[in-house]
């Protein structure tokens, strides 16, 4: 099946002091993609909270729409690159209107807090949150997922409310150290789902390996693992979509280096869908 690939460089949902960095990071990948990929323009400023308790959510909401709009007519599965994680706002929202799907998160953050809970008011750490339909209502979606068709892979960095919604709500979480081919495989199977959305934030890579992100955290996967991983996620269920998200490059030449990395992530999720 074809491809639709949606670059949209998004910077306005990150807490990071690197943010803007996300901007050349998109434009890094979106320059090995065909030129068929689709691209989004976010606003140039930064945007208004809208009394939301969300830092720049009309940003988001501009953008959000502007996705939704481009892939309206889309038939092909879309990959998604960010940008940082905010995009998956209107990604998965499209991809959960025609699939029965489970989320699964590989991100070192678990981005499940809410306006109330958040330390820092930014979007990109509340959106898994408000895919789960906990948000305001004007960014929330209108079909949300439910607790037991997410799986948070590799996450290790909580905010106390995080973890108190995680084990509260039952979502499965499978951190660094029990996170195998074989957990997640059996915890793909156990959701009941019937296709897979693989949200990869590239910060779940451990920061030894791949640098170039805004909010790096200690102990996370090898490049190799999480590519044995994606392979043993597509060998359950077909794919619904894919978001790459966290790209944050302080020089072209730390780009050109991690970019390697990044293909063979993008190979791993597309090859053949």
């Amino acid at each position: 099946m074809p491809v639709t690939y949606l670059v949209v460089p998004q910077w306005q949902g990150s807490g990071s002091s690197r943010a803007m960095r996300l901007i050349d990071g998109a434009a890094a990948i979106g320059a090995e993609l065909p030129s068929s990929a689709l691209r989004i323009t976010p606003p140039s400023g930064a945007g208004s909270a809208l009394d939301s308790g969300i830092l720049r959510l009309s940003s988001i909401q501009f953008v959000r729409d502007e996705m939704l709009a481009a892939l309206h007519d889309a038939e092909e599965t879309t990959v998604t690159i960010g940008g940082d994680c905010g995009v998956e706002l209107a990604a998965v929202q499209h991809a959960a209107a025609n699939h029965d799907l489970v989320l699964i998160w590989f991100d070192a953050h678990g981005d499940l807090n809410t306006p109330a809970s958040s330390p820092s008011g930014s979007f990109g750490g509340m959106v898994l949150r408000t895919l789960l339909g906990d948000a305001p209502e004007s960014i929330r979606p209108p079909r949300a997922l439910t607790a037991d068709r997410v799986i948070l892979a590799g996450v290790r960095a909580l905010d106390e409310s995080e973890s108190e919604y995680i084990s509260a709500s039952g979502i499965t979480h499978l951190s660094p150290k029990i996170l195998t081919p074989e957990t997640l495989t059996a915890a793909i199977v156990t959701s009941g789902a019937s296709s897979v959305y693989l949200h990869i934030d590239l910060d779940v890579l451990d920061p030894a390996e791949f640098s170039c992100v805004g909010s790096a955290e200690p102990f996370g996967l090898a490049l190799v693992a999480l590519l044995h991983l994606i392979a043993a996620a597509r060998a359950v269920l077909p794919v619904a979509g894919v978001g790459i998200t966290g790209f944050a490059p302080p020089t072209p030449d730390a780009a050109a280096d991690d970019l390697t990395s990044i293909l063979r992530i993008l190979a791993a999720v597309s090859k053949k869908l």
